[in-house]
């Protein structure tokens, strides 16, 4: 029998190269895989459904599904992590030295409804008690370029949010003084984001934490969370009439990962800024912030899926097995 054919969009990571450049194959699929930008993909995926494989922001998967769209089976497939909240930027002349301080501020994303979105927010209101209501929102993307506009995305009850000018962007308006901080920045070259300025440049602008790593090793020691943001998705028609693909694709994405684990492509830094408690390099290496599964990582995905109800992104919290393929509830 010959093997069968599938699209995959992936981004381009420590855990996905091996698959990007043939070393890993999963056992009866041919893959024809593309590089795309995270937020290119998303848009794409949600809107025109390309790719019969690709990863997925886990928030706008759940969004997806409270609005009645079930194209997607997801696996539990962690390619991105990140200490979201350690990120926000704020400009210094914003009076913004504790994250109590955003209150009543201007604060600008790049979608609402992205998962490091969603997961600052969280940590926000769960760590530093500043509620989304306490903020007036800018996004950037217009709705037709923006995930929630495949998945009717509103201003949640009580959520101040307007809408960028088209002809700006997050990075001009955080420079010029029109909005005072932003949860996330991104200025890599896709369809989707607008901006391109290098905010490193001057002294005006910095974080939020002025020190990163002691605020994620802060966050990580008390929850043992490393905030998840991608996982990866299969179209349900492809499982339909292949229903032993999921499993042979989670076998290929994890045979990727234990590559990029062993070549630590990853990057010691990553468990540094984690908090591991020895931070010596035999530790640091021996230790998978990565796991992929549901059963170890049943805690933090919970706390996605109670993040995305509280915030009002989804009317109510979904169940682990309402999103993930069911033979993979055991790994």
């Amino acid at each position: 029998m010959p093997n069968i054919e599938l699209g995959v969009a992936l981004s381009d990571n420590a855990r996905t190269k091996p698959i990007h450049g043939g070393a890993v194959r999963a056992e009866g699929i041919d893959l024809r895989v593309t590089k795309v930008h995270p937020s290119e993909m998303f848009w794409r995926q949600l809107h025109y459904r390309e790719f019969e494989v690709s990863e997925m922001s886990m928030s706008s998967l759940l969004a997806a599904r409270a609005a009645g769209d079930d194209t997607w089976v997801a696996l539990p497939i962690f390619t991105s992590r990140q200490f979201f909240h350690t990120g926000i930027l704020v400009r210094e002349d914003a009076g913004i030295k504790t994250p109590a301080d955003l209150k009543g501020k201007r604060v600008a994303v790049p979608e609402y409804q992205q998962t490091a979105a969603l997961w600052a927010r969280g940590i926000l209101r769960h760590e530093f008690d500043v509620m989304p209501e306490d903020l007036h929102w800018f996004m950037e993307r217009p709705p037709e370029q923006s995930h929630g506009g495949a998945t009717g995305f509103t201003p949640p009850p009580g959520v101040r949010l307007d809408y960028m000018d088209r002809n700006s962007n997050i990075g001009e308006q955080l420079m010029s003084g029109g909005v005072d901080a932003t949860l996330l920045y991104i200025a890599d070259r896709n369809l989707i984001d607008r901006s391109r300025a290098d905010l490193t440049l001057g002294a005006e602008i910095h974080t939020l934490f002025p020190d990163r790593r002691a605020e994620a090793v802060r966050y990580f020691q008390k929850t043992g969370f490393y905030p998840i943001n991608h996982c990866v998705v299969v179209r349900k028609d492809v499982v339909n009439s292949y229903p032993w693909v999921p499993l042979n694709l989670y076998s290929m994405f994890l045979e990727a990962k234990q590559i990029a684990h062993a070549q630590q492509t990853a990057g010691l830094s990553v468990f540094l800024d984690a908090g591991l408690v020895d931070p010596s390099v035999e530790t640091a290496l021996n230790t998978d912030l990565f796991t992929y599964g549901v059963v170890a990582q049943r805690p933090i995905l919970e706390t996605i899926a109670q993040y995305s109800f509280e915030q009002g992104l989804t009317p109510r919290q979904f169940a682990l097995d309402e999103i993930f393929y069911p033979p993979t509830l055991e790994l």
